[in-house]
């Protein structure tokens, strides 16, 4: 069954929700409460009812259920303002009110389902494609004639996803996904519809005495066509060891068919042009490093892989990052023309990667200061998460427009995502400078210091890692660090005033403005 209203129709089969222009992306979970609120669209519903339908019960957050709603709202839309279409409902919960019609989809109408499908998909389209090659592993059929022996089957499964999600360059579908199929005949291309992925892994388990067969086979989810297929045969043994072998084996043996598989796909690169790939990749090393100079160089390797390939566009939303990284830490020399110049080269980054997470992410969270445009920019990096949910970068840019944002716990959640996915990134002290903010936000000043002074460590020029000190030292009472602190920002930028914190950092909410100030006032920044 599709739901239409105004000029939206939502999928909940294919998870698509789509609006006048084309395809709408949304978060899984934004688009999990867009379903609940619009299938319960006759009455209000509470926060308990959306957690336990949407986060499984799992305890979250009030400004995580805030931003989500927000999220909802924006993707149709509507906002906080106006709730056309999703009302708030003082101290009740919230409803979706706009006018719905509920509309037959193809696996309704039986009579003509395959024709009618074929069409339906042709004319909405197959979802996005993620970045990176992506696989459903699916409950392995127990063979052993023995019911008790379900755990073991399931055990194999679950090491094999565990296995195959510690590889950087696939996308895994999580276990509580693929396990809705257990005990169901499926057609793998459906199953690749419903959970957007390209490779599908069956198979099979058959133990008896002391012995054990697992079969396995990789399908393409698009054509159906099994590609790969595999038998293993061991005596039981230490039932957990056994498991991890049979884990390590399958992995080993699906990893190259899959990379080969991906090669013969791959139709389209960031770029043909290897030496405009090669000056991106020393550009982007420079922007790790975080200094003046490494920044301007960066630039420059930019600019450089732009002028070989004019349609390179991460290259564009990296030149772009580089803008916003010299306006954060004070370095511009003309302000209004490199704020324009930047803004022009993230918009360019937008237009040409729809698809590109990495130039989504860092054009998105560049427009987001450049342009102020929080709201636009949050929407960007949600989308580049859709389409690559492990691009570190994704989780901690996107946590640091909702620091701005107003949303400080959403924020924490997003950057601590981000370090568990890649405890080793060069970009670790900007995901502690992020940390430090969101915690002053919340009022958590100490904890804020903390993780600012980490930052500082790796990177003691980060203009906005300094000032968070001295803000949270002050707002603290430990006035001889938070002047310490201050006279090191005022030799960083001695033009940076409270008058002119507005044009420096995009801080939405009025009182977290206020605390900024506040404590960079009391640690001495001039008015």
């Amino acid at each position: 069954m599709h739901f239409a209203f105004e000029d939206y129709k939502l999928d909940p089969v294919r998870r698509e929700l789509t609006g006048a222009t084309g395809g709408i992306v949304v978060g899984p979970q934004v688009f999990d409460l867009l379903i609940y609120l619009v299938e319960n669209r006759e009455r209000v519903v509470n926060k308990d009812d959306m957690l336990d339908a949407v986060w499984c019960g799992r305890i979250v957050s009030e400004s995580t259920l805030t931003s989500h709603i927000n999220a909802a709202r924006r993707a149709i839309g509507d906002n906080g303002r106006d709730q056309r279409l999703i009302r708030t409902v003082a101290r009740k919960g919230f409803r979706f009110v706009g006018e719905v019609k509920e509309i037959p989809s193809a696996e309704d109408m039986s009579s003509v389902k395959v024709d009618l499908a074929e069409s339906t998909e042709s004319l909405l389209g197959a979802p996005v494609p993620l970045e990176k090659p992506s696989i459903a592993v699916l409950p392995f059929l127990n063979l052993s004639g023995d019911f008790e022996q379900e755990y073991f089957a399931d055990g194999v499964v679950e090491d094999i996803i565990a296995a195959l999600s510690r590889m950087r360059w696939l996308y895994v579908i999580a276990r509580n996904s693929s396990f809705t199929y257990k005990g169901r005949a499926v057609d793998m291309r459906q199953v690749g519809r419903e959970l957007g992925v390209r490779y599908v892994l069956e198979g099979s388990v058959r133990k008896s005495a002391n012995r054990v067969r697992i079969t396995g086979q990789l399908i393409d989810a698009a054509t159906g066509r099994n590609f790969w297929a595999e038998r293993f045969e061991s005596t039981l043994g230490d039932i957990f060891d056994l498991q991890d072998q049979v884990a390590a084996s399958v992995v080993g043996a699906i990893a190259p068919q899959m990379e080969h598989a991906e090669i013969e796909r791959a139709k389209r690169k960031p770029t043909e042009n290897l030496d405009a790939y090669d000056y991106y990749l020393r550009g982007v090393a420079n922007v790790h490093k975080g200094s003046k100079d490494a920044i301007d160089e960066a630039l420059l390797l930019f600019s450089k892989a732009i002028e070989l390939d004019p349609n390179y566009a991460s290259a564009y939303a990296m030149a772009a990052w580089c803008h916003f990284w010299n306006k954060v830490n004070g370095w511009m020399t003309d302000p209004v023309q490199e704020i324009a110049e930047g803004t022009r080269l993230a918009r360019q980054a937008v237009e040409l990667g729809k698809n590109d997470a990495v130039a989504l992410t860092r054009s998105g969270h560049a427009l987001g200061h450049l342009d102020g445009d929080l709201d636009g920019g949050i929407a960007l990096l949600d989308r580049a998460l859709v389409l690559n949910p492990d691009l570190a970068a994704a989780w901690f840019l996107g946590g640091f427009l909702r620091v701005w944002h107003g949303e400080p716990d959403s924020a924490i959640e997003h950057f601590e995502h981000a370090m568990r996915l890649s405890p080793l990134d060069p970009e670790m002290y900007r995901m502690q400078a992020g940390l430090a903010a969101a915690h002053l936000f919340a009022g958590r000043f100490d904890v804020a210091s903390s993780w600012a002074e980490k930052a500082f460590t790796d990177l003691p020029t980060f203009l906005m890692v300094v000032a968070i000190i001295a803000a949270s030292h002050a707002l603290s009472g430990r006035m001889d660090e938070a002047r310490r602190a201050m006279r090191h920002l005022r030799r960083l930028d001695a033009s940076l005033r409270i008058s002119n914190l507005k044009d420096w950092l995009p801080i939405h909410r009025p009182q977290d403005f206020a605390m900024f100030a506040d404590g960079l006032r009391r640690a001495g920044l001039p008015e």
